[in-house]
């Protein structure tokens, strides 16, 4: 069994997705209906400049159509349907964009505007985020819980915790974690997010997603907030939701997934970071990223033999 794996922030870089759009008619035709929808993302995508694609609001969307069309060139190629499907954070709502649950219009001006509110959320330069590494999850957790204003944003692997929130409160907890050994990475974001700080994001996409109609999915999609296979389109409209604010629950999902028998993942669309978290997630696990055509090609091979 497989499954597929969809990218989120920070997997962005200016040219994504260029290469599939000259070999597959099929991703070619997704890049065209992105950019009849949001006119000038194309440009912004494989012209740049890099800051502006940094931008929130365009990288949500460019990603998730980097990734959409990276699907529909695995179903040309004759790629079969996984048994399951998962996106890290944004990634989630790709995986619902090819699950069917539902339209990649619908996705695209929605992620947009996620973006948007969750850059208008927290005034640039008053949140921030870190990773810490060599350390376990119980280690972060005391630590982030006995400082108000900052959150567990990612379990990522094991020994790799994201932590987002106030900026001094994770500055306090940077300086905490360091004397226990741990070694912290800033991460260059805009926002803090999957914080409760983002509860303005929330409550404002509530109102835009209310509107946009959502299907069973094809197969079933893991979600960041349980860590579990959900079908139900109204329980996937609550947890998209949910996962603004929530931790994104990465090591379990890929251990639920490998627990259900999957035993390859193919990440499809820009970079391969989930390709590295799932080899230190389940070293034994066989795994494999999809962004141009010779990954492609690669990818296939591994499946269908």
């Amino acid at each position: 069994m497989f499954a597929v794996l969809f990218p989120g922030q920070g997997s962005q870089k200016v040219s994504m997705g260029r290469a599939l759009a000259q070999s597959s008619a099929a991703a070619r035709t997704v890049f065209e209906r992105a950019e009849a929808s949001l006119p000038g993302l194309l440009e912004t995508m494989w012209q740049g400049p890099e800051e502006a694609l940094r931008l929130t609001e365009n990288q949500q969307p460019a990603l998730l159509t980097v990734s959409i069309a990276t699907w529909e060139a695995w179903r040309e190629a004759g790629g079969p349907e996984p048994a399951c499907a998962a996106g890290h954070s944004l990634g989630e709502w790709s995986a619902h964009v090819a699950a069917d649950t539902l339209d990649f219009e619908d996705a695209l001006h929605l992620v947009r505007l996620r973006g948007r509110y969750m850059q208008e959320a927290v005034p640039e330069g008053k949140g921030a985020m870190a990773a810490i590494l060599k350390l376990d999850d119980d280690a972060v957790r005391d630590v982030v819980e006995g400082i108000k204003g900052v959150w567990i944003a990612n379990l990522n692997s094991p020994g790799q915790v994201v932590i987002s929130g106030r900026k001094e409160a994770v500055d306090a907890a940077v300086a905490l974690l360091k004397e226990k050994r741990g070694r912290v990475v800033p991460l260059k974001v805009s926002a803090p997010f999957h914080s409760q700080l983002m509860n303005p994001a929330r409550e404002s996409l509530a109102r835009d997603l209310k509107q946009v109609e959502l299907r069973t999915p094809h197969f079933p999609v893991f979600s960041n907030v349980t860590a579990q296979p959900e079908q139900d389109p109204a329980r996937i409209r609550a947890l998209l939701l949910e996962q603004i604010t929530s931790p994104v629950r990465w090591v379990e999902i890929i251990q639920n997934m490998h627990s259900r028998g999957v035993n390859y993942f193919v990440e499809l669309g820009s970079g391969s970071v989930l390709t590295g978290l799932v080899r230190r997630i389940l070293p034994a696990a066989r795994a494999s990223n999809v962004e141009d055509p010779d990954g492609l090609a690669l990818a296939l091979k591994e499946v269908i033999m």
